[in-house]
């Protein structure tokens, strides 16, 4: 096992040591992606929240809750700005609703009534998964520290 270990570490160390840090300004493509998401989920959410304030709307028969709707408006502006300056914890943020979204999707694909639903469900899970999966080494290169000399 001491051995599997080891050899697992080497790798990692190599992969490590083939990463780049960002230069000044730059942000992978995997976290311009997460930043417009969620760019326009914001704007969508405001919408929202706005005409539920001007209209008094009801969902379910039941006053919609504006604050509420602000506030995860507000939460999402952040991530998306935090994504567009590249920032760690934004990233990580996103990619925590990234996986409550590739989990629902899942369990979407569950109770899907229709063949069309079930491949719609799985289309969208499986782009939410491959966005999480190119995020991962953008977070690396995002917490990475100056190299000496580079």
């Amino acid at each position: 096992m001491k051995a599997g270990y080891a050899k697992a570490e080497v790798k990692n160390q190599a992969a490590r040591e083939a990463l780049q840090p960002l230069a000044e300004g730059e942000r992978p493509t995997a976290v311009t992606v997460g930043a417009i998401f969620s760019g326009v989920v914001a704007v969508l959410l405001w919408g929202s929240t706005i005409y539920a304030l001007v209209t008094g709307a009801e969902a379910g028969g039941r006053d919609v809750n504006v604050f509420q709707w602000a506030f995860f408006a507000l939460v999402i502006s952040a991530m998306a700005w935090g994504m567009w300056k590249a920032k760690y914890w934004a990233v990580l943020g996103f990619q925590m609703l990234l996986v409550l979204l590739i989990l629902a999707g899942v369990l979407g694909m569950v109770t899907a009534p229709t063949l069309l639903q079930i491949v719609g469900t799985m289309l969208l899970t499986a782009g939410l998964s491959v966005l999480f999966w190119f995020m991962v080494k953008a977070m690396a290169r995002i917490q990475m520290p100056e190299r000496p000399g580079s």
